[in-house]
């Protein structure tokens, strides 16, 4: 897309990728079921492209319905087997099992903390880090930070919650704005101006 804004320039190429980047990527997310989302469209991601994740998401929500934890939580083994028939997502059973599981962990943190919110956020005092990247060469795909938040999230039981995909989670969820300094989202996120 060409509208005269600079961009991080990971996001080249398909207009969905592009949408992505410029309302969600590095947004602050404060509820709890779509904190749960993005942590299941991680963990389906893993070993694929983020753009197919994307163009099977309208799946992977009414599969998940809607990813209310709760709903998700009471998944059993029929539920189960409806996913892996169904074309909208990512049929691999580790992965399904694993969203299923990842609900009841989230409960568990929720019952102990309030919200899963409260407990993601508590990482950084509920202010994001601003990594103020200059290049897209310059982001990691882990850090200190991600590998403190797998570490919690593993002694809870979650599945595909590694120090990787717990990155790429914290950076979609706006944990992390890892914009480049010269992207326009950069300075609408930190309300600093681009350079």
């Amino acid at each position: 897309m060409d509208d005269g804004r600079r961009r991080c320039g990971w996001e080249v190429g398909a207009p969905r990728m592009t949408a992505y980047h410029d309302t969600e990527w590095g947004t602050p997310v404060h509820d709890d079921a779509r904190l749960f989302e993005m942590l299941v469209l991680g963990g389906a991601q893993a070993g694929l492209s983020w753009s197919t994740i994307l163009n099977k998401r309208a799946g992977y929500r009414a599969a998940f319905q809607g990813f209310d934890p709760e709903r998700v939580a009471a998944f059993g083994p029929d539920d189960v087997a409806r996913l892996l028939a169904d074309p909208g997502i990512v049929r691999n059973r580790q992965k399904v099992n694993a969203a299923v599981h990842n609900a009841r962990a989230l409960l568990e943190v929720r019952r102990e903390h309030g919200s899963f919110d409260a407990f993601l956020w508590g990482f950084v005092d509920g202010r994001p880090v601003v990594a103020g990247r200059r290049s897209v060469a310059d982001i990691p795909d882990r850090t200190a930070l991600s590998d403190t938040v797998s570490r919690a999230l593993v002694a809870r039981g979650f599945k595909f919650a590694g120090s990787v995909i717990c990155y790429a989670f914290l950076q979609t969820v706006g944990v992390v704005n890892d914009h480049t300094v010269d992207c326009f989202r950069y300075a609408e996120l930190t309300g600093a101006a681009a350079r």
